[in-house]
């Protein structure tokens, strides 16, 4: 069998590494719109080969590993496949997409999101075991064929994955409170002191709680844009709580009142209870 990957930056790469320890497939075959990335990919040993858009869908499993902004054309673009061909889509955010699926393509279609990654990108990033004892969330399977969600789960087990299987609608929701948001707040962290006249001082002075919450304001604008694009609703919702968490804490610090002050954060000190 062969296995093809579409985009081979972080999650491609690291992808490419995984399914080559599996020994699954006889080849791992690569493509790229940016022909650095494939060079480098190859270099790199990520894959076995690099091949045209064209051959790539020749495979029996093809991975998307690409801007959330590029998976709904891509599948669109997609000429006519085997009835077995596996089709799984990496991206975090799922809800438009499977609406947009193509009825030809359906069944082949499997949304995947591995909850795993980091602040890094390019195929130079890639780690290889950044999916080991992660958890990867398939949605709405029950519109998959058989045969490619059983293919899906067994590629995910054998590169130590655990499965969860939700539909996408619950996906989104969630996965804006605990990712798309966190992003945003990184970012949001960042710019607040990049706007101070003496941001180089403060700088200077930084910790380990700043750097913990600011290593993600590091990723990737393009595919954060597209990913609160096709998220929207449910980030402007993980906003508002968030906002009145903070609106929270502003009135209580202004009112000197620290005792519920200290309750607020007490409270928040459970959460790590769940972790």
């Amino acid at each position: 069998m062969q296995a093809g990957i579409i985009g081979l930056g972080l999650m491609g790469g690291s992808l490419g590494i995984a399914l080559k320890e599996t020994k699954m497939f006889k080849t791992i075959l690569g493509y790229d719109n940016n022909s650095l990335h494939m060079q480098q990919a190859l270099s790199l040993g990520l894959i076995d080969e690099c091949v045209k858009f064209e051959e790539i869908v020749q495979c029996d499993v093809i991975f998307l590993a690409i801007p959330l902004d590029c998976v709904i054309d891509t599948l669109k673009s997609l000429p006519q496949i085997a009835k077995h061909t596996t089709i799984i889509d990496l991206s975090s955010a799922k809800a438009n997409i499977t609406r947009a699926i193509p009825d030809n393509i359906k069944k082949n279609y499997i949304g995947a999101h591995p909850m795993s990654g980091t602040e890094q990108n390019g195929p130079k990033a890639a780690i290889k075991d950044l999916f080991k004892n992660k958890i990867v969330i398939l949605t709405d399977i029950e519109e998959s064929g058989e045969f490619q969600v059983a293919f899906c789960k067994e590629i995910f087990i054998a590169i130590g994955m655990q499965i969860v299987k939700m539909p996408s609608s619950d996906h989104d929701k969630h996965i804006a409170l605990i990712s798309h948001l966190p992003h945003i707040i990184s970012y949001a962290l960042a710019n607040t002191v990049l706007t101070q006249e003496k941001k180089e001082v403060i700088l200077t002075l930084i910790g380990g709680g700043f750097k913990d919450m600011s290593r993600i304001s590091k990723s990737s604008p393009i595919m954060w844009r597209d990913i609160i694009k096709h998220n929207r609703e449910n980030v402007l919702e993980s906003l508002e709580l968030f906002l009145h968490q903070i609106h929270q804490a502003k009135n209580m610090i202004e009112n000197k009142d620290y005792t519920n002050l200290q309750e607020w954060m007490k409270k928040a000190n459970e959460l790590q209870k769940f972790m």
